[in-house]
């Protein structure tokens, strides 16, 4: 075993090598795990990014992780001597940050993120993630900062079908296959747009786009914030519509439109008599918050800019979910998209009114990753989203 090595320790050279190496090793894209653990040590879980095969052959086939030797889940594994690969699909960013320490999920309990089984190890298995391998662990070594962990692998779970989430550049993405292209066959748009967006935006584009004589050959991602953005800088994407929130400085951006903040009730709610709300009026009822990247963390900034905490009753990820909530009653919510229907998926009737106070907006923007030789139709359609909101 090797010690932990002191970086304020280092020279001046090795200190510039070590930084090369992460920003050279930022560009690899890699598959995004949560390995987990549970046994006499206790249930632990941490995100990784390092691992992978070592062979199919044998009595039971073998796979390595690396697990930093600070994380709890370390020793853990150890002194459990099993644990369980997961693998995320697109979708599951949250549920890679909890365990990577970059967001606290509610309560502060990692697990609570998602739903969880049990496999012959023990160890927990995400239930809808895209593959699990329970593994026995055979051996394990520190090098450097890192413990490298082999697993014999007990059981294999997998999904019908899925694609996997995945890190690079210091973003989140999937993937994406490459076309191959016929001579005179449609040109490909790739476009990406924030999940709540796509409903609005990109039936109207692509109908602009077949009323002007063009036959599209669509390649769609909707997602989160980081989703988009890492399709964006991973060249998934060619075109993107999102939020302005931290928006990559290398990228054309076009703000299209202010979307200002608006409460959603059930049309029997108490506070629906009202014209308007103030954040103070609502700060003492339940709500239901739109917790998608960067949705949860901007309404609740409009709360703390006035002083104020939200009593947030239920977290939903997604949009139509946070409708049907609200229309059975268990809270209002706080949206900046605003679809034309007044009723919830499942019927229920739902109203609308603005904020007393001027709250902040947030923007729309189409984010242009100019590739290198535009297509006719890449062009075409950001002419289409301009010319939409210029006739709104």
């Amino acid at each position: 075993m090797s010690a932990e090595p002191d970086i304020h320790t280092l020279d001046e050279r090795s200190l510039e090598r070590r930084q090369r190496f992460l920003d050279g090793m930022s560009v690899a894209a890699c598959t995004v795990s949560v390995v987990t653990t549970n046994g006499p040590a206790g249930r632990f879980g941490v995100t990784v990014s390092a691992m992978s095969s070592v062979s199919a052959d044998g009595v039971r086939p073998t796979l390595l992780v690396c697990v930093h030797h600070k994380s709890p889940a370390a020793e853990a594994i150890i002194e459990n001597g099993v644990f369980c690969l997961n693998f995320l699909r697109d979708g599951q960013s949250m549920i890679s940050d909890s365990f990577a320490g970059r967001a606290v999920p509610p309560g502060g309990d990692k697990f609570a993120v998602a739903s969880w089984s049990e496999g012959a190890t023990g160890a927990p298995r995400l239930t809808g993630g895209l593959v699990a391998f329970d593994c026995r662990l055979q051996s394990q070594q520190q090098i450097g900062t890192h413990h490298v962990f082999i697993g014999e692998v007990e059981e294999i779970m997998s999904a019908a079908d899925g694609s996997p989430l995945i890190y690079a550049n210091r973003a989140y993405g999937t993937h994406a296959r490459l076309p191959v292209r016929a001579a005179g066959s449609p040109e490909t748009l790739s476009l990406g747009v924030f999940h709540t967006f796509a409903p609005y935006l990109v039936p109207e584009i692509v109908s602009r786009l077949s009323d002007a004589g063009r036959t599209v050959d669509l390649q769609l991602l909707t997602g989160d914030q980081e989703a988009v953005i890492g399709a964006l800088k991973g060249g998934a994407s060619d075109l993107a519509l999102l939020y302005d929130f931290d928006l990559p400085s290398e990228y054309e951006v076009e703000r299209l439109a202010a979307l200002p903040p608006y409460v959603l009730l059930a049309e029997n709610h108490p506070l629906a008599a009202k014209q308007t709300l103030s954040l103070a009026e609502l700060a003492t009822h339940p709500m239901v918050l739109l917790d998608a990247p960067p949705s949860g963390a901007y309404f609740r900034s409009l709360f703390e800019a006035a002083g104020l905490r939200p009593n947030i009753r239920y977290r939903v990820m997604s949009f139509e979910t946070v409708r049907g909530f609200v229309g059975h009653g268990l809270g209002y919510s706080l949206l900046a998209t605003k679809p034309a229907s007044n009723m919830s998926y499942d019927g229920r009737a739902l109203t609308t009114r603005p904020l007393a106070e001027d709250a902040a907006c947030s923007q729309l923007a189409m984010v242009v990753g100019a590739p290198a030789d535009p297509s006719p139709v890449f062009r075409a359609a950001v002419e289409a989203v301009r010319s939409i909101f210029r006739q709104r």
